[in-house]
């Protein structure tokens, strides 16, 4: 790892001394010049601070370097001298080293001359956007592949050597924590991103009845995070923490990763892997599955069902906008989907048989007309299409399914066929927390399974426990159950995990609305409103009217503003039109025409984030009973509620 000439010579004198004080004037009289007084403090503590980003330690929490205050610095953690017998050294077109992250060793090796030539970067993409090579790209996949089998047969090693002292039967919780981008261009952000969710992914399909895996908006949630793995751990709830880092130098790359034990804060293990311009890709599969059987005695195919299909040659910049697209997806605003869509058909453009672009793809149409970026008639086939084209290509890829699952619900009105696309999901990935939410609330919520949605819903939460939009749904679930306590908890909970995350006051407004209580419902659609981008003097007039049409003309005077209100909104610039809305304004003001005319609209529209939910969702229950209704639940495929219904349907029994 690239290191300056001081930081490094500090280090090896205190390596010359593990477990001992290394005094700061025995370090002057060794290191510093003779004449050197101004800047020496400076200097030593700018060489340990680079040592311990180095080694990513902590001066609060020390695991490497220890501050001994007005004294020195000790090297505390296990130190051991390792012989490199001469023929490896030479031999080797690879470096790898495992063992604690202070045993891990840097060795000089020499390249077979067969392996230095490569082909140049495409010239149709800026440079610094893409590996130099093709199999640069194809040796930092199987690299993170390889990290991958390795933290998997570690944690299973750990967990069965550990077993009689067990705390519980319950499985064990992972998290990857965002790979630090150590290349030195904040450009590249993209890549340290793309390398953690793939990460995560392919962790999340290895020994899922002992292993759970946190996604990826938890994990991102401690990028840069100073906070230490008992912090963490405690957190988010998990047993073990895999950390790493990447830095790309020129045609080089290195990746970094090391597994900690939470209880006890245990380094399993570190593994770092030098990669080189190689020429064969064979060869190079070939080197890192030595190195992996000689070090841990596995095969790695045996652990990865779909890494068959994943393993084909990856055109580099294809997955340069892969990785790229999923980067801008996960901003979550309309600008950063746009974004995201084009740069993915890119990379179907570029190389048509690459499955996960397409099924990146797929969830992006899935959700871009919630954003208001393309209709639902518009976006949803194409999910279908894209989400087809990924498993026809790789049968075994579980984000395909849920994004078919979610087309096959919301636009098909086929939930039959949603429930086995997201079984699918989740039988080739128990670990994906979208796969549970998808299914949850695209299928049995939907179907009045209300005690196994909400079940479901936990489950995805429980893997992916900072996600605000799953935490928010949840109260979402509880009110569609009729248990308005819970949701009214789970709605508070969600806003003191972000103040500043709109949704949550406008789904407890409408939970409040529900209720009856007005008034307290008018307050919180007034907050959120301000964090949704209305100036204050705006959400504030609003408020104003909605009480005031409330006290002169109670419930149907608060209903005859809101529909005013939803109607002179639609003018305002970037308001999507939604006809389920206007159809709610008109069943709680007790026009039942209007609200049928307004609901037809939105089933030849394809509205079926919302139309799903009219069997189960108490906001239309005046609508109950009218034949016009039935017929229109039936259209869906929904069932006819009784929303008094006894214990039996909720645990799905019917």
């Amino acid at each position: 790892m690239p290191i300056q000439e001081q930081p490094f010579r500090v280090l090896s004198m205190l390596l010359e001394h593990p477990g001992q004080i290394v005094t700061r004037e025995e370090l002057q009289a060794k290191l510093w010049a003779a004449d050197t007084y101004v800047g020496f403090d400076e200097g030593l503590n700018t060489a340990i601070r680079k040592l311990r980003v180095l080694f990513g330690d902590s001066a609060d929490n020390p695991r490497f370097i220890e501050t001994i205050p007005r004294r020195g610095y000790r090297f505390i953690a296990p130190v051991a001298e390792v012989t490199v017998p001469a023929a490896k050294v030479q031999d080797s077109s690879m470096v790898s080293s495992e063992g604690t992250r202070s045993e891990a060793a840097s060795e000089t090796v020499r390249e077979p001359e067969s392996l230095k030539k490569h082909s140049g970067v495409p010239t149709a993409y800026p440079s610094h956007l893409l590996f130099p090579t093709l199999r640069m790209w194809t040796i930092v996949v199987v690299l993170v592949l390889s990290l991958v089998a390795i933290s998997a047969v570690w944690i299973r090693h750990s967990r069965s050597r550990s077993s009689v002292q067990a705390r519980s039967a319950k499985r064990g919780m992972l998290v990857v924590l965002p790979f630090q981008n150590l290349s030195g261009d904040p450009a590249q952000e993209y890549f340290s991103d793309g390398l953690t969710e793939e990460t995560i992914t392919d962790l999340g399909q290895l020994s899922p009845g002992q292993l759970g895996v946190i996604a990826r908006t938890s994990a991102m949630a401690y990028k840069h995070t100073d906070k230490t793995a008992g912090q963490i751990g405690r957190e988010l709830g998990v047993d073990y923490i895999l950390e790493g880092s990447v830095r790309r130098e020129g045609s080089r790359a290195r990746i970094s990763a090391q597994l900690i034990r939470v209880s006890d804060q245990t380094h399993l293990w570190a593994q770092n892997y030098d990669a080189r311009d190689l020429n064969d890709l064979i060869e190079v599969q070939n080197a890192i599955g030595r190195a992996i059987a000689d070090q841990v005695q596995l095969n790695v195919a045996s652990l990865h069902p779909a890494e068959a299909a994943r393993s084909r040659p990856i055109n580099p910049e294809a997955y340069d906008l892969y990785l790229q697209g999923r980067f801008y997806c996960n901003q979550r605003t309309p600008a950063s989907m746009r974004q995201c869509i084009e740069l993915l058909k890119k990379a179907t453009v570029v190389d048509p048989d690459y499955a996960q672009a397409y099924a990146a793809l797929a969830f992006a149409y899935d959700v871009s007309n919630i954003f208001g970026i393309l209709t639902s008639r518009e976006s949803l086939p194409l999910a279908a299409v894209a989400a087809n084209k990924a498993i026809e290509l790789d049968p075994a890829i579980a984000e395909a399914y849920a994004a078919l699952g979610m087309e096959k619900s919301h636009f098909d009105f086929d939930l039959p066929e949603a429930r086995a696309e997201f079984l699918k999901a989740l039988e080739l990935n128990p670990n994906s927390a979208l796969a549970h939410f998808l299914y949850s609330n695209c299928y049995l919520t939907p179907m009045g399974l209300r005690a196994e949605a909400i079940a479901e819903n936990k489950k995805a939460i429980e893997l992916d426990p900072l996600n605000l939009a799953m935490n928010n749904f949840l109260g979402e679930t509880y009110k569609l159950a009729g248990d308005y306590e819970a949701s009214y908890k789970q709605f508070r909970r969600t806003q003191e995990m972000d103040p500043n995350f709109p949704l949550s006051y406008e789904y407890l407004s409408g939970l409040l609305e529900v209720m009856g209580r007005y008034e307290e419902a008018i307050d919180e659609r007034e907050k959120g409103d301000a964090l949704y981008g209305w100036t204050q003097s705006a959400a504030a007039e609003r408020a104003v009217a909605l009480r005031r049409a409330f006290r002169n003309g109670g419930v149907k005077g608060y209903w005859k503003e809101h529909l005013a209100q939803d109607i002179e909104s639609l003018k305002r610039p970037g308001i999507v039109f939604s006809p389920v809305d206007m159809a709610f304004d008109y069943a709680q003001g007790g026009e039942k025409d209007k609200a049928f005319e307004w609901l037809e609209k939105a089933y030849e529209a394809r509205e079926g984030g919302e139309l799903t939910l009219l069997a189960v969702d108490p906001v239309w229950n005046n609508l109950h009973g009218d034949p016009r209704f039935s017929d229109l639940l039936k259209r869906i495929g929904l069932p006819e509620l009784d929303r008094n219904a006894p214990d039996a349907l909720q645990h799905g029994t019917r």
